[in-house]
């Protein structure tokens, strides 16, 4: 016999499907032919609590930390669903005619943890070999090439060690910080906020993301705005001016005058008047003109983190909630597995994708979307992606960027519209890498008036692309200028100088962070940065994973640290979350630092690539809850 675990009912009932054995559960379980199936419901295992080890760790007190379990502890998550499917499948691992056991968890490394777990307290009967299913998608396609080319679980044993050890850091830092914390200042920040008492909650990733929203918030709060005056000239006639700023420059009698606020303001609007005057009867000439044509090709692909912040823009939905929706459309077969961190595709999946596009154009009813594929067949556009930004495996660690898999449309009608909305998003963002790139007529021109200059730009989108499918991408008009006014200007030539204005500036704070900004903040290690190539280009170990950033924030929400509007989603911290940063700064300032939490993450992925020993992440861990614990115990 065969046993094959997933980790939800829903899923094992796909698997069936495959299979094509008979439905009907059982107690907790499929059994048809040589097979059966049955699953989890999520986590059925977890960590013991300190007062399995000693009850007098029930009690916080310091002389028991740091608390440092030599063999950790592990239970069954008693009463209700999950006790008793665990027995279920306990009995189903120990049966002497089970002869292979196919792990068919979620593919990830908390699906891997999830699985272990059972495995480890179910003692599986030991004879059976061990197999992992691994799969990007749950179409039927991809579910039986996932059965045939299950691999002996011990390949994914890294990955399983990376999983503990997440798993223990956070559970050690968690108690032995929240505890340490709680005793010392707990008193302190209860009666700050007006409680009669508080425990004070830390977390490896939550406390270092609201180190990051109370940061900005104070940043705001004691931002002082600068007002400064730019310059500016209308150029060329009446009827359709050019407007230029001026910028000091080397030659300018300006240069490195204590007037300016910055290379185009001055700091006093008289100022500003003065320089407008000296300018007065001199001759202006087109010193530089720059004709060009550019070009922009789509966007790459959605990962978790891409797709969870463009949801909260158009939207205004959580991250958890965006996760929440794609997770269904994965379930249903619409699109791919969603807790993915790459932005590309395999080349191996490359090479089929024009199934993943014949199966939209053949059943998805969506008119726009049909027309977009006609267009492409029409127009002969390439599907060929081997060679473009699109495909690179060595962007890719579990799994590609997600993407429609062409199939599950019977489901879609049943879709609320939001859920829709979304699938089109997706939809859209992918069939766009099979469109031109944007092209546009582009110009920048400098106006020299005896050795100050004034700078123009603009261009004009001549040719949509890819832009005709993502629609919310467009420039608006008002971004873009006519360039006709530019047409006959040459180099050397004087232009006609119309008059001279004076701007109004002033610097603005930053702003603050919304959900789906921070999930891009926490996968960049603390940086929000808005240009997504440069995101792209210098992404390296982020905060937490694409598969718990969205829950972190709605953790940090639910314990009353953080608020989210529900209109805009901009993030706030609460009074208690302050109060909460103040003793974090004062006692254990690391915890807020983004760089160290990132490279603990970059240790877990070491880790699953066997780039270091376990045993290593293991003692520097160890160590790092001793010094903290020791120097705060010892003041």
């Amino acid at each position: 016999m065969k046993l094959i675990i997933t980790e939800k009912p829903s899923v094992a009932m796909e698997f069936a499907k495959v299979l094509k054995l008979n439905t009907q559960k059982k107690n907790g379980y499929i059994e048809s032919g040589d097979w059966i199936i049955t699953w989890c419901y999520g986590h059925l295992v977890t960590m013991s609590y300190p007062e399995a080890y000693d009850e007098k760790l029930k009690f916080w007190t310091l002389d028991t930390l740091p608390f440092l379990p030599k063999e950790y502890k592990y239970e069954v998550i008693s009463g209700g669903i999950q006790a008793k499917q665990f027995e279920v499948i306990k009995k189903l691992l120990q049966r002497e005619d089970i002869e292979e056991i196919y792990n068919a968890g979620d593919s990830g490394r908390e699906g891997e943890y999830i699985q272990r777990l059972v495995f480890m307290m179910a003692k599986p009967n030991p004879k059976a070999r061990m197999k992992r299913v691994w799969i990007d998608s749950q179409t039927e396609d991809e579910i039986q090439r996932g059965i045939s080319e299950a691999k002996d679980m011990s390949e994914y044993d890294s990955l399983s060690n990376s999983a503990y050890l997440r798993a223990k850091e956070d559970y050690l830092i968690g108690i032995n910080f929240s505890r340490l914390l709680s005793i010392i200042f707990g008193k302190r920040v209860a009666k700050e906020i007006n409680e009669e008492k508080i425990s004070i909650s830390i977390g490896r990733v939550m406390t270092c993301v609201l180190g990051m929203v109370v940061s900005r918030e104070r940043e705001i709060r004691n931002f002082v705005k600068t007002k400064y005056y730019k310059v500016i000239g209308n150029f060329g006639n009446n009827e359709n001016p050019i407007n230029a700023e001026w910028k000091v420059q080397e030659k300018s009698k300006l240069y490195n005058s204590r007037l300016l606020y910055s290379d185009n303001g001055f700091k006093k609007e008289d100022d500003a008047k003065n320089f407008i005057n000296s300018l007065n009867n001199k001759k202006a000439i087109i010193r530089e003109i720059k004709k060009s044509k550019q070009k922009d090709n789509a966007p790459l692909l959605f990962n978790l983190a891409e797709i969870q912040n463009e949801c909260t823009k158009l939207f205004k939905i959580k991250p958890d909630e965006t996760l929440e929706i794609i997770q269904e459309l994965y379930e249903k077969k619409l699109v791919t597995y969603p807790r993915t961190d790459a932005r590309v595709l395999s080349t191996a999946i490359a090479k089929e994708i024009t199934k993943n596009l014949n199966g939209i154009y053949k059943n998805f009813k969506d008119e726009e979307i049909k027309n977009y594929i006609s267009k492409m067949i029409n127009e002969k556009y390439s599907t060929n992606l081997l060679k473009t930004k699109y495909v690179n495996d060595s962007k890719i660690t579990d799994h590609y960027a997600i993407i429609p898999t062409g199939q599950g449309f019977e489901s879609y009608d049943k879709l609320s519209n939001l859920k829709k909305d979304i699938f089109k998003l997706i939809v859209r963002r992918f069939i766009s890498i099979f469109y031109p790139p944007a092209e546009y007529n582009k110009i920048s021109l400098v106006i020299d008036i005896e050795n100050e200059l004034f700078n123009s730009s603009g261009r004009v989108c001549i040719k949509q692309g890819y832009l005709e499918v993502l629609k919310n991408r467009q420039k608006k008009e008002d971004e873009e200028k006519n360039l006709d006014v530019y047409s006959s200007l040459k180099k050397s030539q004087e232009i006609n100088i119309i008059s001279y204005g004076i701007k109004d500036s002033e610097t603005s704070p930053p702003s603050r962070y919304n959900s789906g900004g921070m999930i891009l903040a926490m996968e960049n290690a603390g940086k929000l940065i808005e240009d997504e190539e440069l995101r792209e280009q210098i992404k390296g170990a982020g905060i937490g994973t694409s598969a718990t950033r969205g829950e972190i924030i709605k953790k940090l929400e639910r314990i009353n640290y953080i608020n989210i509007n529900p209109k805009t989603q901009i993030i706030t911290p609460t009074p208690k979350g302050e109060v909460v940063y103040d003793v974090v700064t004062k006692s254990i300032p690391d915890m807020l630092n983004p760089e160290l939490t990132a490279s603990w993450e970059k240790g877990l992925e070491m880790v699953a690539k066997k780039e270091i020993e376990p045993e290593i992440f293991m003692s520097k861990l160890e160590k790092y809850i001793i010094s903290k614990v020791n120097k705060l115990v010892i003041k």
